[in-house]
């Protein structure tokens, strides 16, 4: 029988299958159970697996915004994952997003020992992934606090994302700023492999930075250097004489021109963030409905508005489809469509 959150087994088959095949999942950030379920719908239209996350802004407003706890929306987020993907005929992995040093004790670590003790309970993992944001930090700092995550884990059957290098702009408060710093360079990335090893020690996703920029940007106005992946790829593989060692990951991706996405994916790009895109799209529909129902969802002159204008339901759905569609869009582009094991 399907699990209706992917177990470990099948996150790594999804990733296998995405890193043979040259293609990449979009991984969907959500903050509520409109936009999970609109996730779910848009990987159900393209037939196609995927990740959806949680940042850490998005797991404290999951809490409820008078809360802003980042476990308990989680964890929220989490059971009702399990609950609504039921329903849908594709797997999906589950992932927490950036979060930097200071956030690591009220986020992941709480997280990560939660999942510990429902797995030494013979229970499967929260989340399938989390990710370690140290592009804040040093190097070193940033690999060791990489080897203890690692290592906790591998030992709860969960995939560690890391982040070497910067991503300009900002999210969640986090402003990586622009320039050469946004470019990994090959001796990052064998630092890397010393430190975590290739496998051995705990399977990983690397995010290596190669001009990528969170936020919102037109086409062409971001300076993306795919070769990049390719040089680091290269120069792991020559060392450990292995092809392509890194499943990467691509932050920050609006504003990328479609043949640098490809190129992205063609050098290992497995996982693919989209996050700025998929709001717009949920949120344009809502204004449509607002624009063309302004006297039912306002009491405009004394009077009582319409309740089917303005119930939540009604604009909701609209706003959930576009967001399926975009979402749709990605695994189009990422070259997931059709792929579902």
């Amino acid at each position: 029988m399907r699990m209706p959150v992917a177990t470990p087994e099948v996150y790594a088959a999804m990733l296998d299958k995405a890193k043979g095949d040259s293609f990449a999942y979009p991984a969907i950030n959500v903050s509520s159970s409109q936009t999970l379920n609109a996730a779910l719908a848009g990987f159900a239209e393209a037939e196609s697996d995927g990740i959806i996350q949680v940042s850490t802004g998005g797991a404290e407003y999951l809490s409820g915004p008078t809360v802003k706890d980042m476990v308990s929306g989680s964890l929220a987020f989490a059971a009702f994952a399990q609950e609504v993907a039921k329903k849908y005929p594709v797997n999906v992995a589950l992932h927490t997003d950036h979060c930097p040093k200071d956030k690591l004790d009220g986020f992941v670590r709480p997280l990560i020992a939660a999942s510990e003790e429902r797995v030494k309970g013979g229970g499967l993992p929260y989340f399938q992934s989390h990710m370690w944001d140290g592009s804040a930090v040093p190097l070193d700092e940033n690999l060791q606090i990489a080897q203890e995550l690692l290592a906790r884990c591998a030992a709860a059957n969960i995939i560690l994302e890391v982040e070497i290098g910067i991503v300009g702009g900002e999210e969640d408060g986090v402003e990586g700023g622009m320039g050469e710093h946004l470019y990994t360079r090959p001796e990052d990335a064998l630092a890397t492999a010393e430190a975590l090893g290739l496998g051995e020690k705990g399977r990983y996703l690397t995010a290596l930075t190669f001009g990528n920029v969170h936020g919102v940007y037109k086409p062409g106005n971001v300076t993306l250097r795919p070769e990049i992946l390719q040089a680091a790829q290269q120069a792991v593989g020559a060392k450990y004489g292995k092809d392509a060692p890194f499943d990467l990951v691509f932050h920050g991706g609006s504003g990328s021109l479609p043949e640098e996405i490809s190129a992205a994916v063609d050098y290992g790009v497995v996982k693919m963030n989209v996050d700025t895109d998929t709001q717009y799209a949920f949120t344009r529909p809502v204004v449509s409905h607002m624009f063309a129902n302004y006297d039912g969802v306002l009491k405009v002159d004394g009077e009582v508005g319409s309740k089917k204008a303005y119930d939540p339901r009604a604009w909701g759905k609209a706003a959930e489809a576009g967001m399926a569609t975009r979402v749709a869009e990605a695994c189009a582009a990422l070259r997931s469509a059709g792929t579902r094991l």
